[in-house]
């Protein structure tokens, strides 16, 4: 009779197992709805969690320095590879030989720029120091100056003054600072949609800030505004500039989850692929548990009938 009670109790303690796993597992795939819904609010144009690129300038206000002054996007288009460039050892390069095995980051500079320029540098190393991947490993880096004034030996200076202020001498391989001709210069900037326009009155160049992702082959992936970037953004594009030779199975999965928004240039959440994926991951953890307790059911069993 005590035996046949305890086995009682033993049956209704699995079945409670059972149901405070099930509703855990409710509460899990509610949670992944609910954070897909916020992540998309977040990211809706207009929404308070939006980062729209703009320039803040009315239109009809727009000063005459810059109005010829833009960075559209040239999406899906490459670069010109064969363009020569001259690096900060003053070595004869085509643009080329900075492509072909890995993803590019590139942006446009000029190594005289008393602020701006500076500050997309530091941006990129900024959102550097929290990435998995590193400059001449899983990606290069490379700096194409405007001014064609701009001299190696200023190209030079300014790499070693960069990596010396990040202490990221290690890099320093992944990293490559070019000057060129006036006819080099706006080869490249006009294939990636980057004008600018020199002011007289400030004795400056007028032009945007921001920097591109190319894949491996000069292809023209993603372009992001402004001096300071996501290291989620920045990571998102290199993986998918890298056409699965970067990051991880986590990364590939993270690409699901997340899309570019060429309207906001960042990556914004994608919420039905978010409630797949929570739905998925939700599905098999319950085929996990009902595998796990059929098998338990089956194993006590055998013992009663022994």
């Amino acid at each position: 009779m005590q035996d046949a009670r305890c086995k009682i109790q033993k049956c209704i303690g699995e079945r409670q197992v059972r149901a405070r796993v099930v509703v855990s597992l409710c509460i899990l795939h509610f949670a992944f709805c609910i954070t897909g819904i916020s992540l998309s609010a977040q990211q809706q144009p207009g929404m308070p969690g939006s980062m729209g690129f703009s320039s803040g300038i009315v239109a009809s206000n727009v000063p005459p320095q810059f109005k010829d002054v833009t960075f559209a996007q040239r999406l899906g288009q490459k670069l010109p590879l064969d363009v020569r460039f001259t690096d900060e050892t003053g070595r004869d390069v085509a643009l080329g030989e900075y492509f072909g095995s890995r993803p590019v980051v590139l942006a446009f500079v000029y190594y005289q720029c008393p602020m701006l320029c500076t500050q997309v540098m530091n941006g990129i190393s900024s959102a550097l120091k929290v990435l998995p991947f590193a400059p001449g490993k899983d990606f290069d880096i490379v700096l194409v100056s405007f001014d064609p004034r701009d001299t190696p030996e200023a190209a030079n200076a300014k790499k070693r003054a960069h990596l010396d202020h990040w202490a990221a001498r290690g890099t320093a391989n992944g990293w490559h600072f070019l000057t060129g001709t006036e006819a080099s210069i706006r080869q490249a900037t006009a294939a990636a949609g980057f004008t600018y326009q020199w002011d007289a009155q400030t004795n400056q160049f007028a032009h945007v800030s921001g920097l591109l992702v190319a894949t491996a082959d000069g292809t023209l992936s993603r372009y992001f505004y402004g001096v300071e970037y996501s290291p989620r953004d920045l990571r998102l594009a290199l993986i998918e500039s890298g056409n699965g030779k970067v990051g991880s199975v986590v990364d590939e999965l993270l690409l699901y989850c997340f899309q570019y928004d060429p309207s906001h240039g960042r990556y914004g959440a994608v919420f039905m692929n978010i409630m797949r994926l929570g739905s998925a991951l939700t599905v098999c953890f319950i085929a996990v548990f009902i595998l796990l307790m059929r098998r338990r059911e089956m194993r006590s069993a055998a013992e009663r009938h022994a």
